[in-house]
């Protein structure tokens, strides 16, 4: 019998892009058994390579990471036609008032650390409303 969880049909990509190699490794596992296709990287930079080579239905990109950080990604996708309307979860141990002032363009923001429950509706939320073409608001 096939695993399926609510999060969203098995076959959408999702984008992780963290520097921390136990959080990375760790969402990997869990949305792989969720039947999704995991696109990984450590830095902005190696990002916007995946980027190059997959659309992925989503992202979960970390605020601070070396080479290029989560603000500098985001600006990368959202000015990119083929990838502007790709939902980003947004996460970060800063508190969101403190990556309002830092960072837009991202969908929605989760702090960490944050409950696997948690991350889990966002996705679920988020393709949602991709898959009906009414896109969330963008924090802006």
């Amino acid at each position: 019998m096939e695993k399926r969880n609510k999060a969203g049909p098995p076959g959408k990509t999702i984008l992780i892009v963290d520097d921390e190699f136990g959080i990375l490794e760790v969402l990997e596992f869990i949305l792989n058994d969720a039947g999704f296709k995991v696109v990984s990287a450590v830095n902005g930079q190696e990002a916007l390579a995946r980027l190059e080579e997959t659309r992925p239905d989503l992202a979960i990109v970390d605020f601070m990471m070396p080479i290029l950080d989560g603000n500098a990604v985001i600006k990368a996708i959202r000015s990119d036609n083929r990838l502007r309307d790709i939902p980003i979860i947004l996460v970060s141990a800063l508190p969101e008032k403190t990556i309002r002032e830092r960072c837009d363009g991202y969908t929605t923001f989760l702090r960490k650390p944050y409950k696997t429950e948690q991350l889990m509706d966002e996705i679920s939320k988020l393709l949602d409303y991709s898959a009906n073409n009414s896109f969330p608001k963008i924090v802006s």
